[in-house]
């Protein structure tokens, strides 16, 4: 099973991060041991001093995939849930400054809490459902998918031009704006609508 997560797909965040608006996708990995399943803590790593939320629709592929058409990529999936892309910022600065991959600020263990999946077909369209993220009670990110720069069947398209999908494949699908740090007994919720789908603690 990968994990292909897609940067800069919400206008708003690229400028925010002080990023240029890109003109196709752009997708990095994480792997299995980055996934945090059923509300369990995100312990807080002992090499960053920055960690970062950011909230992100999370697509299950149902098929296997090569090279997929946009026309065809809805058949490639049928649920969908929400996740957290924690981001060791402080790494992937000093990566960035040097050149660098920054793999390790992205793709730690642990660094991808995710919720149950829910059937697409429960909402009558898939780019109305809004999303957000609350911590302590605050809402700190919120978007709708329709307001990110490439669409799901676009991603779909695109990643599959590049890297063969099989089922049970997750596609982070990129963040809007809002994203900065947590801490130590921060209580993070997200949702995907008002149904809450995650509800978990930072350790």
């Amino acid at each position: 099973m990968k994990i292909i997560c897609i940067g800069r797909n919400y206008i708003e965040h690229a400028k925010e991060m002080k990023n240029t608006i890109p003109e196709e996708p752009i997708f990095f990995m994480k792997h299995e041991s980055c996934i945090v399943k059923n509300n369990r803590p995100f312990f807080y790593p002992d090499f960053s001093k920055e960690i970062h939320h950011e909230v992100e629709i999370v697509i299950k592929i149902s098929r296997l995939g090569k090279k997929i058409e946009k026309s065809f990529a809805y058949r490639y999936y049928h649920e969908i849930g929400i996740g957290i892309d924690f981001t060791a910022r402080d790494l992937q600065e000093k990566a960035r400054q040097k050149g660098l991959p920054w793999e390790i600020a992205k793709a730690f263990d642990h660094s991808a809490p995710i919720s149950r999946f829910i059937p697409k077909q429960e909402f009558p369209d898939i780019n109305e459902i809004s999303f957000h993220l609350d911590i302590n009670g605050r809402t700190v990110q919120k978007a709708k998918i329709k307001e990110m720069i490439f669409s799901v069947d676009e991603l779909i398209s695109y990643v599959s031009g590049f890297i063969t999908l099989k089922t049970g494949d997750l596609v982070f699908t990129g963040t809007p704006s809002g994203v900065g740090p947590v801490k130590i007994g921060d209580h993070l919720e997200a949702y995907i609508e008002e149904q809450k789908m995650l509800d978990f603690f930072v350790r």
